[in-house]
Parts: C-alpha cells; sequence; structure tokens
C-alpha cells in the first residue's frame, strides 16, 4: 500500500492542533505458581531423591518401638504466705495541651501504618539512678499486665506512665528542691537590689541616671535625719500575731530571730518563731510553731544553730535552726539519766540525758538550771516578778533586773542572797534595761510610765529623764555604732534620740500606721539600720539617711 506524503508549510506549523490522551482498560493477568516440576527439568533427580527420602522417613516411623507411653508424677514446691511493705503508691492529676495538628498527624500515622517509637527522653540530672531504676520496674510491670492490648496501646500506656513518674519523682528529689530554693534566692535578691544596697550602704545603681531631672530647693530638708523603710518582713503565718521579740544571730548577722504571740488575756494564741534571713525577704528560712506565746527568744553565742525560746506558760525550748529534721523520727524507745565524768579525777560530773529511738540514732541532752536569786518586794516578802534584765558589757558577773513594780536590781553571781544596788524612779513596770556598749557605767531603762530614764550604776537617782508622748514605753536599745544614740518604741511611734544634738526631743520620729501598736526595736550590729515589730505581726527595717554623728568608742557624763 502506497503512502502518500504530505509536505509541511509554515502555516501547518502555525496551527493549534488538540490532541487527547485516553486510558486504556487495565488487563489483569493470573499466575498461580506451579507446585509440580517437569521430568526434563534439570534439578529434577535431586527433587526425586528428596521425596524418596521423606517417603522412607514417613514409614519408619510409626512402630519402629524407640517409643514407650509412661505415665509420671511432677513434686510441685510448697508455698507459703508471706507479707511484705513497699511505699505507699502517689497519684497525681495531670493535664496536657495538645493541638489540632497534633491531632492530624497522629490520625496520619495511624492510617498509614508510620507508628512512632514512643520512648522516653533521658531523666534529667536531678533525678537519681535508683529513682529511674524505680521507674522502669513499675513501667515494665505495667507493660506487662497490658499483654492483652495491641502493642500500640502498650507503648502508650508505658510512656505516660513514665513521664508522670518522672516528673513527680523530680519534684520530689532533693536537689530539685535545693536548686529552687537557690533560684527563688537569685530572683528575689534580683528584685529586692536597691533595697539590699541600701541596707548593706553600697551605692544603688541607677537605671538611666541622665534622665532623673536634679530637685530644686528643699536642700536643707534632704539633709535633715530621716527614717526610709526598705522592706518588710511578713507572711501569711506571722499576720494578726504581735511581734513580741528579735534577736540576731551571733555568727551570722542576716539571719534574724522574731518571736510572735498574742498578749490578749481573753485571746490566747500559739506561739511562733520565725528565722528571716535577708537572702529570702519574703519567706523564713525556718518556722517553728510553739504552743504558747512567744515572750523571748536568744541565739547561742558558742552554738549559733541553738536558739532558746521562752513562751508564757513558762517553759523554755531550745531548738537547732540548723536542721529541720534534729530530733527522734521515730519512737523514742528508752530514757536514761547519766553521770558523765569531765575530768580524769572523777571529781567534776555532768548529768546528761540519753535517748534511743526507732530510727536507729542515739542522742545526747544536757541542760543545768540554778535558781540565781529570789526577786523580793520592797515592803511585803512576796516574790515580785521580773521584767527584764541585761549583763554588764565588761563584767558577765553583774547584770541589772527591771521588776513589775518599778524597782531596777543590780545583782552579782557571787551573792545571791541580796542586791547589789536598787534604783527607784520608775513607777510602773520596767519593760526594758540596756547597758552602754561604750560605757560600762551607763545603762538606759524604760518604763509603762511614759517614760526613760539615763542611769549611771553609782548614782541611786537617774542622771537624765526622758518623755516625749504620754503612752508606755515598749523597748528601748542603744545603737551598736553611736556611743550617744539610742532607739526607743512606744505603742504609736519609734523614737530615734541623739544626746549630743538634744536631750529634750528625738531626732527623728517615725510614727505608727492607724491602728497598728509598734512592739520591739533591734538595731543592725553590721549597717545603720533599725528593725521595728508591731502588733500585727510585720517587722519593718528602716535605714537611717543623713544621720552623721562621730562614731567614737567612749562617752562621758559630767551630771
Amino acid at each position: 500500500k502506497d503512502t502518500a506524503t504530505e509536505q509541511v508549510t509554515e502555516d501547518m506549523l502555525k496551527e493549534v492542533v488538540d490532541i487527547f490522551i485516553s486510558e486504556t482498560d487495565t488487563f489483569s493477568l493470573l499466575d498461580i505458581p506451579g507446585t509440580c516440576v517437569s521430568v526434563d527439568a534439570d534439578d529434577a533427580d535431586a527433587i526425586i531423591a528428596r521425596n524418596s527420602q521423606y517417603e522412607e522417613v514417613c514409614r519408619n516411623r510409626a512402630g519402629h518401638g524407640k517409643d514407650v507411653d509412661r505415665s509420671v508424677q511432677t513434686l510441685n514446691g510448697a508455698t507459703k504466705n508471706k507479707q511484705v511493705q513497699s511505699n505507699s503508691l502517689i497519684m497525681v492529676d495531670a493535664g496536657k495541651s495538645v493541638m489540632l495538628m497534633m491531632i492530624f498527624i497522629n490520625v496520619l500515622n495511624t492510617m498509614t501504618g508510620n507508628i512512632p517509637n514512643h520512648r522516653t527522653t533521658d531523666c534529667p540530672e536531678a533525678v537519681m539512678d535508683s529513682s529511674r531504676a524505680a521507674e522502669r520496674s513499675v513501667a515494665s510491670t505495667a507493660t506487662t499486665v497490658s499483654v492483652s492490648g495491641s502493642l500500640k496501646e502498650v507503648e502508650v500506656d508505658g510512656n505516660s506512665l513514665n513521664t508522670e513518674l518522672e516528673w513527680e519523682l523530680i519534684v520530689l528529689s532533693e536537689k530539685f528542691q535545693h536548686c529552687l530554693l537557690a533560684m527563688e534566692k537569685s530572683i528575689l535578691r534580683n528584685n529586692s537590689q536597691p533595697q539590699l544596697a541600701a541596707y548593706r550602704q553600697l551605692a544603688v545603681l541607677e537605671v538611666k541616671p541622665d534622665l532623673v531631672e536634679p530637685r530644686k530647693g528643699g536642700t536643707e530638708s534632704s539633709q535633715s535625719p530621716a527614717l526610709e523603710c526598705l522592706w518588710v518582713f511578713s507572711c501569711e503565718l506571722s499576720r494578726g500575731r504581735s511581734v513580741s521579740c528579735m534577736a540576731w544571730n551571733r555568727k551570722n548577722p542576716d539571719l534574724l530571730a522574731v518571736g510572735y504571740g498574742g498578749f490578749d488575756f481573753g485571746n490566747q494564741t500559739p506561739g511562733l518563731v520565725c528565722c528571716w534571713s535577708i537572702k529570702n525577704l519574703k519567706w523564713p528560712e525556718r518556722v517553728i510553731h510553739c504552743d504558747s506565746t512567744v515572750t523571748s527568744l536568744d541565739f547561742s553565742a558558742s552554738s549559733p544553730s541553738q536558739l532558746a525560746v521562752g513562751t508564757r506558760d513558762g517553759s523554755i525550748t531550745i531548738y537547732s535552726v540548723h536542721s529541720q529534721d534534729n530530733r527522734h523520727m521515730g519512737p523514742v524507745w528508752q530514757l536514761r539519766w547519766m553521770q558523765q565524768e569531765l575530768s580524769s579525777s572523777g571529781e567534776e560530773k555532768e548529768e546528761a540525758l540519753l535517748s534511743v529511738g526507732a530510727d536507729g540514732r542515739i542522742s545526747k541532752c544536757s541542760c543545768q538550771c540554778l535558781w540565781l536569786l529570789p526577786l523580793k518586794r520592797s515592803v511585803l516578802t512576796a516574790l515580785t516578778p521580773g521584767l527584764c534584765f541585761d549583763f554588764h558589757p565588761t563584767d558577765s558577773s553583774i547584770y541589772l533586773t527591771g521588776t513589775w513594780e518599778g524597782l531596777i536590781h543590780k545583782c552579782s553571781f557571787s551573792n545571791t542572797q541580796q542586791f547589789v544596788e536598787t534604783y527607784s524612779k520608775h513607777f510602773c513596770p520596767v519593760n526594758c534595761v540596756a547597758w552602754s556598749p561604750f560605757n560600762p557605767d551607763v545603762f538606759l531603762s524604760c518604763s509603762s510610765d511614759w517614760t526613760i530614764q539615763l542611769w549611771k550604776q553609782d548614782h541611786s537617782k537617774p542622771l537624765l529623764g526622758f518623755t516625749s508622748a504620754q503612752k508606755a514605753v515598749c523597748d528601748v536599745k542603744w545603737s551598736p555604732k553611736w556611743a550617744t544614740v539610742f532607739g526607743a518604741v512606744n505603742e504609736e511611734q519609734l523614737e530615734i534620740w541623739d544626746l549630743n544634738l538634744s536631750i529634750l526631743d528625738p531626732v527623728i520620729v517615725q510614727p505608727a500606721a492607724p491602728g497598728v501598736r509598734m512592739t520591739s526595736l533591734l538595731f543592725s550590729s553590721q549597717t545603720d539600720c533599725v528593725v521595728v515589730g508591731d502588733s500585727v505581726g510585720e517587722v519593718a527595717v528602716y535605714q537611717l539617711k543623713n544621720f552623721s554623728v562621730a562614731e567614737r568608742s567612749q562617752v562621758n557624763f559630767s551630771w
């Protein structure tokens, strides 16, 4: 058949040609592999030999005489019931937020058969090796119990269980708690940097000093002595309780112990002791709950971690603030008083109390209480209540004590039968007496008769008397830095006196908030700050500003 050829012209090339492509029907081919081999195949001889060998084995197996049927008895091991003790299971509620994209990806992986391998990530360093082993054992047990489910469900359940256990163990671990404490202190110190710098008498860094406009006028008022409140120690536990006493730690001047309680006869509340630190202004380092109102406390000089606390019910308790677990963790099974020799000769002995407990520890406690001197009334023979005392700064055998009837007695350890000297000026209870740290012959006293008296120990009458408000003076303290400066608090204000400037009026007066009574006062031994406690459980830290007094180690009174 002849094929005619058509000459392609340029116009034909420019024409648009539509070509339609369609799919043909699908043809299915049946392919069944055969189980028969042709006799003419190359490996036909080998297959015939293998089939003959199999037929021979089957023919000889039945009745060959080597199999014998025999009944036997199996011994079962003796069983017994045994009790064990394990830690209680910790149940937690956990929540997780899931986005729609995560749900879509999970469904897509399930449909395509791409199941991810659910493996727990490495546990953080806060979890100990023993904790990891416990998690793995519990997770493997839970996975074994869920064998009836699908493999995917087992892996998902094990993953969620491991995640919850890891999180719980991390939160409860001691290392994690220590890290949280360090982080909390670091954040609080950063937030309170200006106040802490002012307390340490360091330069306060200004953020933008160029934008601060200098004040015009008021130069004289800015240079006058004043008090600036840096911060307030307060928490939920102390609110509503009256501050009764305060004491600085002898070795760590940044640690302040504060005693709380109510002095209302009709509303007796349990006492509380909080150990506040400059490193944490929001929450105390140690919290001690007492059965009765705390009336006094003080740190030991030889053992700074021991805090002695006196309560209203007459109890004296010594606590260790170094550790919260310094006691028996189980039942105390036996107590015994023992005489122990203090010297090799055996003449000096000390009685100590030994205890053994179920926690595997043996402890030794020793305490000796001696009655030094009974405080007798000036007229009647009955004993008068003592309210305060203070020891001589250079002679530790001499001390002053203030009484309920307004007398101040000078006492000595060497004479336990009578007073060395008696000072009478107050006609109301003496709330506080304080020796001067610079002049060992001078001391202060304050009373509920609204007055503060300045005494010299060889004079039976006071040298000076101070009165600024018609309120009972609750506390008075000498400044540890300036010899002529002392502070006092009454129910409505804080007063700072400077005898170099005035003996009639205080230099600084800080009124209390409405409805709040100031109860106690304490100077800081390291900085120019004063700490004041009030009746609502707040301890305010004030800084003395523009208070320029010549520092002297000695002060002389010529009156």
